[in-house]
């Protein structure tokens, strides 16, 4: 799940930098196209920590995940992807058959190939090569008579993937809405689907999807505020009359927690939406990455909306189901701007964060894996 960031990063505009970071007719179906792959340029000789180039100015840890097999994923804005098997690190990039070095999101699907998505579109990696995939472009692409014949351009910046329990993979991009992927072809979600539409939706910037457990989807998004299909129609939210969201997450009791931009978090538990203010830090915050950890704690990354209290606010934050704790360089995390969380099979907490760290936390210690 499942964002953006504040440094040089050519996925985002400056105002969300700066900040927190119609339906129409005619449809855009491609067949899964065989591009850029060739076999890969890295050596499987792998290094204890990730490195940071000298000329990759300020990007971050962006994203990560656990893979079937057990190694861990990390995508980061100006570094490619790494893996990590527990031992070492191998770092893909462009080189390799990336499209870019710039990893938004990444998702390993059912089948065990991990999805990447990047500033410049989509990439599948099948455990041998890194495939390019024209996703699409249909805002700005004015569509034709044969539009299910076109193949559209490849460069379509790619900000969230989800695969629902069916099976479908739904990609949310910066400026082209929502993309589905049925294992055969590629729809763009609100011109292919009969969709009920009532708020007349756009869906066109998606920071993160989820689906609850009850199939429900949801999406954050810039400008529109949150967003839910049941599989028939969507319905939108706008609590507070707030339209820029972030992370989303389903708890075990099923809530809804959403990032809000500069103000915390805010709670749905079905009927009502709720501010989650702790008169702290906590609530001058962008919440990015949330995650539920399997002891039943709620992780929080969060970056700080003053640009002068960014790097010693902020942070990471854990609630136990009573109250918050913030997590800071005296226990051990030297670094504020926290944009990803994962948990591995072992209960450790892996977080990425500004400056290309990593870091995993014990239960006790934080480490860094990052030079």
């Amino acid at each position: 799940m499942t964002q953006p960031s504040f440094f040089r990063i050519p996925i985002l505009p400056l105002l969300f930098i700066l900040a927190f970071i119609t339906s129409c007719n005619g449809q855009s179906k491609t067949n899964l196209p065989q591009e850029n792959s060739g076999k890969l340029q890295t050596s499987e000789i792998g290094q204890a920590k990730i490195i940071k180039a000298q000329n990759a100015g300020h990007g971050n840890v962006h994203c990560g995940l656990q893979d079937k097999a057990g190694n861990l994923w990390f995508g980061t804005t100006n570094e490619g992807v790494y893996r990590y098997n527990g031992k070492s690190f191998v770092n893909f990039t462009q080189k390799d058959g990336l499209n870019s070095n710039n990893i938004a999101a990444i998702l390993e699907d059912k089948a065990g190939n991990i999805w990447l998505g990047t500033n410049a579109g989509l990439c599948k990696f099948d455990g041998k090569k890194f495939t390019t995939i024209p996703l699409g472009n249909y805002f700005n692409t004015t569509p034709t008579s044969n539009a299910s014949a076109k193949i559209p351009p490849a460069k379509n910046a790619v900000w969230s993937i989800m695969q629902d329990k069916t099976g479908i993979i739904w990609f949310g991009t910066f400026d082209d809405g929502v993309y589905l992927y049925d294992g055969k072809t590629f729809t763009h979600f609100l011109h292919n689907n009969p969709v009920e539409n009532k708020s007349n939706l756009q869906l066109k910037t998606i920071t993160s999807i989820i689906e609850d457990r009850s199939g429900n989807v949801w999406f954050s998004t810039w400008f529109e505020g949150l967003s839910r299909f049941d599989g028939k129609s969507l319905t939108n939210f706008r609590p507070d009359n707030e339209v820029w969201h972030a992370g989303l997450l389903e708890d075990k009791n099923g809530n809804i927690w959403i990032g809000r931009r500069s103000k915390g978090v805010s709670l749905y538990d079905g009927k009502t939406f709720t501010n989650v203010l702790q008169h702290s830090t906590f609530d001058s915050c962008s919440v990015l990455p949330l995650l539920q950890d399997s002891k039943g704690n709620i992780w929080f990354g969060t970056i700080h909306s003053n640009l002068g209290r960014r790097e010693k606010s902020g942070g990471l934050w854990r609630y136990d189901g009573k109250t918050f704790k913030n997590f800071t360089a005296a226990d051990g995390l030297k670094n504020n701007a926290i944009w990803s969380a994962e948990e591995d099979k072992n209960g450790n907490i892996w977080l990425g964060a500004n400056n290309t760290e990593l870091y995993r936390y014990d239960g006790k210690t934080f480490t860094k894996f990052s030079e």
